[in-house]
């Protein structure tokens, strides 16, 4: 039976999270999902992650509870994710034994870890290689399977009469938490906070935004100080457009200013928060919105050097540009002249880096080429760049969105260079 399996809890943010120390984004759920619970599994382990643990209101207890009572913990501490450095800190001080820390090879840590071994891995920021995979799960099969009753923990192997708490005072602890025997049998069939992602995610893809900000508004009870889930809500709120466009925008902006985003590194926030101020912009055309949305976007671009934020930059600039006269409008249009340079370049060494990228990435990469070509007014190269992505087979919406945003850019141009 499942429940007499030894048990596997793995510490890690889920979702994408943003390393600060680079400004790269990695998908954690691609480790967790390709790596970690296949090698726990392999080594016989049940494994459960914490938005995998069937509970009501605040995931805290039931993950303590992990912390003390799992026969391994399996921390992978990539993105200098400050809640599994806490919760590998509450391991490290409730169990001697069988804890094991991972972390993607590019991680700078952020303070003194020589007494904790971590294995490293290659993490390309959306996916993971086959064979880094390979490697990686059968490094952590073999790990799980001849990790000793040694002390892993540097509080237990520096105090060696340091006793582990009794198992009854968590058990006292989950018994107070606990909600009352009929809502406790009602609670062991509620969804997982990690299928009720998957629903807000399938519901996303499928553009029913408010199925999705229902969904994502109960896993926001349940993990209230995640980033992530703050961040696709804030998205599927904006695009609900429910009950209008500007009150589900003010809503979705209320959502994120949790997350401190004039302060904030974390470039998916960025991007949102530049995404609902110029819809703000092009609803009320207060200038402030477009310069908020203008100045996240210079810090996502810097951070993360991407062409997204890139191109989306540039437009902003003309956009600016467009409402301003004189060295401002000037200084504008050349910082968008600029930026769609380096954007370009970006693109370029993109597609001659990696000749199996998949057509989508292909495409989105090739239609940005096209935009800053057209910006640059290359008319030639634009149109070998749309060809190019054309020929990808893409989906009708995805071209229909890219002659969009072409067309609207060039209209934006033609009034530019009027007003000159």
């Amino acid at each position: 039976m499942a429940d007499d399996k030894r048990r596997c809890f793995v510490v890690m943010g889920f979702g994408k999270k943003t390393d600060y120390q680079t400004g790269r984004v990695l998908d954690l759920d691609k480790s967790y999902k390709n790596i970690i619970k296949p090698a726990a599994e392999a080594a016989g382990l049940d494994c459960k992650r914490a938005d995998e643990i069937i509970h009501s209101g605040l995931i805290d207890v039931p993950m303590y509870d992990q912390l003390l009572s799992a026969d391994v913990v399996v921390a992978d501490i990539s993105t200098s994710n400050a809640n599994a450095f806490y919760e590998l800190g509450v391991r490290h001080a409730l169990r001697p034994h069988r804890t094991i820390t991972i972390a993607e090879d590019k991680m700078t840590f952020p303070f003194d870890v020589n007494h904790i071994a971590v294995s490293r891995y290659q993490h390309l920021g959306e996916g993971i290689d086959y064979e880094e995979v390979e490697r990686m799960r059968s490094t952590l099969t073999k790990a799980i399977t001849a990790i000793l009753d040694k002390p892993d923990s540097p509080i237990y192997t520096l105090f060696s009469d340091l006793e582990p708490p009794a198992r009854r005072k968590i058990a006292q602890a989950l018994a107070q938490s606990a909600p009352s025997a009929t809502a406790g049998a009602a609670s062991a069939t509620n969804q997982t906070l990690s299928v009720l992602m998957d629903q807000a995610g399938s519901a996303i893809d499928a553009g029913e935004f408010e199925r999705a900000t229902t969904l994502l508004s109960a896993v926001q009870t349940m993990a209230p100080r995640d980033s992530y889930v703050a961040q696709r809500l804030a998205l599927a709120m904006y695009k609900s457009e429910k009950p209008d466009a500007l009150t589900a925008l003010r809503a979705a902006q209320k959502i994120l200013s949790e997350l401190d985003p004039a302060a904030s590194t974390d470039t998916e926030t960025l991007g949102l928060w530049a995404a609902i101020h110029k819809r703000l912009y092009e609803l009320t055309k207060d200038a402030s919105d477009l310069d908020t949305a203008i100045a996240s976007l210079e810090k996502g671009f810097y951070l993360k050097k991407d062409e997204y934020n890139g191109i989306n930059l540039a437009f902003l600039y003309d956009l600016r540009a467009s409402i301003t006269s004189g060295e401002e409008a000037e200084a504008d249009r050349t910082l968008a002249r600029r930026i769609r340079r380096r954007t370009l370049d970006i693109c370029n060494a993109l597609l001659s880096q990696s000749d199996s990228m998949p057509p989508k990435q292909r495409y989105w990469i090739l239609a940005t080429m096209a935009q800053g070509y057209v910006g640059l007014a290359d008319e030639k190269d634009a149109e070998r760049a749309l060809a190019a992505a054309n020929a990808l087979n893409p989906a009708d919406w995805m071209i229909r969105s890219t002659n969009e945003q072409i067309e609207k850019l060039r209209r934006l141009l033609q009034q530019n260079a009027e007003r000159r």
